[in-house]
């Protein structure tokens, strides 16, 4: 690719949805946005290796889109005979505020009520989250069919409906929390497991809306969740974007600020809920588990266990039992572990839990471990983790792996 079009790539990823969040913001249409924003790429892609990269690509990015929407609007006003609808100008240089606000105004319109809680999250990891159709699939572990249907029908119905493209009023908000909140953590989690230019916008929007919501648990335990371990990132990967293993990094790395603020937000959260756990809560003491361990070896499993047990009390999901099972292997053993996994065939298309049996048969010495790892990249493992854990299998004696797991969230 040339620096053009490496440029347009970065655009694309790096800004792509604050442009598609404004375009949103001033058309109302988020169908409307995103043909924009593509035929805005497309220009660039064709006229900046001619005419050299923009000083400022996302404000050109912008212009170009808020033009075609404006033709494309025009157009179809004259064609039903009516007045083009008018369309304020965009800033190409937005202040940070106001891009932001842009951002929660998108996750909070595709998290309507109206919408059944699967294609709120489905239609903002499509749409915010900047994943393909098939991405969302596999994170939310249904065909891609299905989930080409359920995001076709979410967009009729907010076009349908006239859903306002706009931060709810404080009593609307905890009908959209839900969604709001797993839409913000799995695009975090797309970000931790792969795509690092998603932990940042993650991390962004879980802040936003514990700011938005300072008393809510749920806002507190996933700002405190994405915290503690964005906490590792930066002994996360290796500089060829390759994962090491937690029982493998160096802790000294670990940002102790973001850890101390997500310990505190945990405390917060528990305080809040006394009597009822709140599953967001509950994930980020299990993640300050991992983080105020002095090394791997000293983690307290029994403490990781209990809060999973505690999690299951409220979130009884095959994932959840996948991650208990995985703490399980560390505590009790692979033998166990693997009859733990085995019991989940509701997750044989979800590479994280091929990605686990690889692991437990390898430390087994079963010779089946590469092929539940060439089932885990059939179904969508990142190719990082794949590479990494076919060399472990093929270069370790079968049974002497070291102990860990990658991590998946």
């Amino acid at each position: 690719m040339t620096g053009a079009g490496d440029a347009v790539a970065r655009l694309v990823r790096d800004e792509g949805t604050r442009v598609l969040a404004t375009l949103v913001r001033v058309t109302g249409s988020v169908d409307l946005a995103e043909d924009a924003v593509q035929d805005a790429v497309v220009r660039a892609l064709e006229t900046w290796p001619r005419d050299g990269v923009p000083a400022n690509p996302r404000g050109w990015l912008l212009v170009a889109a808020r033009h075609r929407a404006v033709d494309v609007l025009r157009r179809e006003a004259k064609r039903l005979g009516k007045e083009a609808v008018a369309m304020p100008a965009i800033d190409p240089c937005p202040d940070p505020v106001s891009v932001r606000d842009d951002l929660l105004r998108l996750v909070f319109t595709c998290c309507h009520p109206a919408l059944s809680l699967d294609a709120q999250v489905a239609l903002a990891l499509r749409t915010l989250g900047g994943l393909s159709t098939a991405e969302v699939a596999r994170g939310l572990l249904v065909p891609e069919a299905t989930m080409a249907k359920r995001l076709t029908r979410a967009k009729q119905k907010i076009a349908t409906a006239r859903i306002p493209y706009r931060v709810p009023a404080a009593e609307e908000l905890p009908a959209r929390l839900a969604g709001v909140a797993s839409t913000v953590y799995l695009i975090f989690n797309e970000g931790y497991t792969g795509r690092v230019s998603l932990l940042a916008e993650g991390v962004r929007l879980a802040r936003l809306l514990a700011s938005l919501m300072p008393d809510e648990p749920t806002a507190l335990g996933l700002l405190a969740l994405v915290l503690l371990q964005d906490a590792r990132r930066p002994a996360r990967f290796r500089p060829d974007g390759s994962p090491v293993l937690l029982s493998a990094q160096d802790r000294s790395l670990w940002d102790a600020a973001l850890v101390k603020e997500g310990v505190e937000l945990v405390g917060r959260g528990l305080r809040r809920t006394p009597s009822t756990p709140n599953a967001y809560v509950i994930q980020a003491a299990i993640a300050a588990c991992h983080d105020l361990a002095p090394s791997y070896e000293e983690t307290n499993w029994n403490a990781v266990i209990s809060w999973y047990d505690v999690l299951l009390t409220v979130q009884d999901t095959p994932v959840v039992r996948l991650n208990r099972a995985a703490a399980v292997a560390e505590r009790d053993g692979p033998a166990e572990a693997l009859a733990l996994v085995d019991a989940l065939p509701e997750l044989t298309e979800y590479p994280w839990w091929h990605a686990s049996r690889a692991e437990l048969l390898h430390r087994l010495g079963s010779e089946s471990a590469l092929g539940a790892l060439e089932r885990a990249e059939e179904t969508g493992l990142p190719a990082a983790h794949v590479t990494h854990l076919r060399a472990r299998i093929e270069s370790e004696n079968p049974g002497q792996s070291a102990r860990g797991f990658d991590e998946s969230g």
